[in-house]
């Protein structure tokens, strides 16, 4: 019994999470205001449910009432939202050239990726020209701990981001995936005294990787440059010949969001 009023309460949490997504999707250019009546009649929900899910979402922030009208109105955290997201598409679009010069230097498929809990997410991907070569798509993800893009990442996070990371244990994708959390741990403090991380058939047998981090203006790691091939012919030594050209350009990246080392050195000493 107690099982079943668990599993109701939680569908009516996500129905009402649905709600309140329909709801702030309600407005637009032209629907700049509504009235609770109004989004009554889009959402096809009674007027009390669209009144307490209003509350809520004024509560959050994502939806002002006007005092004149007594009308919705999205509210400044979704602008906030909004603007994230503008500067992640800003920043790929900033970083743009400089992959694909990597591209031409290397031959191989060029990556921008960022860190998103325990996976990375692909915001740039520029295939390689070659016939057998590595393919993905803008928005997929890959764990974090199997990836030469995620490995260069964690290796840069505070101690908190690293142990969410490491809670639920490192998922064994193929033989050659670093499972041992101390032995990952030594893996990340190799990777932060040579400054670029490589995957060697860690994710996906048959697929070898080397990434480079990309800091923001004070420093901090928010993404990774990484090229992907076929292991054949990206072989260790291929990656080794690779890496001052997947640093350049994420070096270069970096400088383009305005990473100075020295100033960066100085606002962390001062910290």
């Amino acid at each position: 019994m107690e099982r079943k009023v668990k599993t109701a309460a939680a569908k009516t949490r996500l129905s009402s999470v649905a709600n309140a997504i329909r709801l702030i999707k309600a407005f637009s250019d032209e629907d700049y205001e509504i009235g609770i009546s109004d989004l009554g009649k889009r959402l096809l929900l009674p007027k009390s449910t669209v009144h307490r899910l209003a509350s809520t979402l004024i509560d959050a922030g994502m939806l002002e009432q006007s005092a004149e009208s007594g009308k919705y109105r999205l509210g400044l955290v979704i602008f906030e939202l909004g603007s994230l997201v503008r500067r992640k598409m800003d920043f790929s679009s900033e970083a743009k050239p400089f992959l694909m010069a990597l591209r031409e230097k290397t031959g191989e498929t060029v990556h921008l990726a960022i860190l998103d809990h325990a996976s990375i997410v692909y915001i740039n991907s520029l295939e390689s020209k070659q016939a057998i070569r590595m393919t993905l798509d803008v928005g997929m993800r890959k764990p974090a701990h199997s990836t030469a893009a995620g490995k260069v990442m964690l290796a840069f996070q505070p101690a908190d981001v690293l142990a969410a990371v490491l809670v639920d244990g490192l998922d064994g994708r193929t033989a050659n995936t670093i499972v041992d959390q101390d032995e990952f741990k030594q893996e990340l403090a190799a990777i932060r005294t040579r400054g670029y991380a490589t995957a060697d058939e860690e994710n996906e047998i048959g697929v070898r990787s080397l990434a480079a981090p990309v800091r923001d203006h004070a420093g901090n790691v928010i993404a990774a440059t990484s090229i992907a091939g076929p292991a054949q012919r990206l072989t260790k030594k291929a990656l080794a010949t690779f890496a001052p050209d997947v640093i350049e350009a994420a070096d270069a990246i970096s400088a383009r969001l305005g990473y100075q080392p020295l100033r960066a050195a100085r606002r962390h000493r001062m910290a």
